[in-house]
């Protein structure tokens, strides 16, 4: 019984990275990708909905410094542009009524420490989640060992094994970490 719990913590620590790495996603390196805007949601007027910005439109990057979003219902252009403004990615987008012209602008030295710390943010967010599955878990046991459905020895045991994922998740997050801030400090 208690190796379908360590399955399950094992599964919700994959969902912490998984989670930490999509957030990650929307942190730019200076290059224009499609994925930049992959969190971006829009207040759509029309429909009077809050929607994500890849079912309003098409998102494509010609080149490096360039998105162009081609929105399948010219209406919600206005909507589009606002969402991307209040996204907070530095982003300046501009119209010519088909079309949406987000320009990526080159990073700065002052923009890349902003990144890495925010980095670091979510970093820190990720691992508070990883330490409460730790928690969740460690209290099932518990509970199952005040239920003698398991003995102290076996607590004990579960108790290091939780311990040990808990540490190899909280590894994995500084590594995904790393690379990110490698990937945002080069120039």
């Amino acid at each position: 019984m208690s190796s379908e719990y360590l399955d399950a913590m094992a599964a919700d620590f994959t969902k912490v990275e998984e989670a930490y790495k999509r957030e990650l996603i929307s942190i730019r390196t200076g290059r224009a990708s499609p994925r930049l805007l992959e969190n971006v949601s829009v207040d759509v007027s029309a429909y009077g909905s809050r929607m994500p910005i890849n079912q309003l439109a098409t998102i494509s990057a010609p080149d490096a410094r360039l998105l162009i979003l081609n929105p399948w219902d010219k209406g919600t252009i206005s909507d589009i542009e606002k969402g991307i403004l209040a996204a907070g990615l530095g982003l300046n987008p501009s119209n010519d009524g088909q079309v949406i012209h987000v320009p990526v602008p080159a990073l700065t030295e002052e923009r890349r420490r902003d990144m890495v710390k925010s980095i670091r943010k979510l970093l820190e967010d990720a691992k508070v989640r990883a330490r409460s599955v730790r928690r969740e878990y460690l209290d099932i046991f518990k509970e199952m060992e005040s239920e003698k459905e398991i003995s102290e020895d076996e607590l004990k045991r579960l108790n290091d094994v939780v311990q040990a994922a808990t540490d190899s998740a909280s590894k994995a997050l500084d590594e995904v970490a790393s690379g990110k801030e490698k990937e945002i400090l080069e120039v």
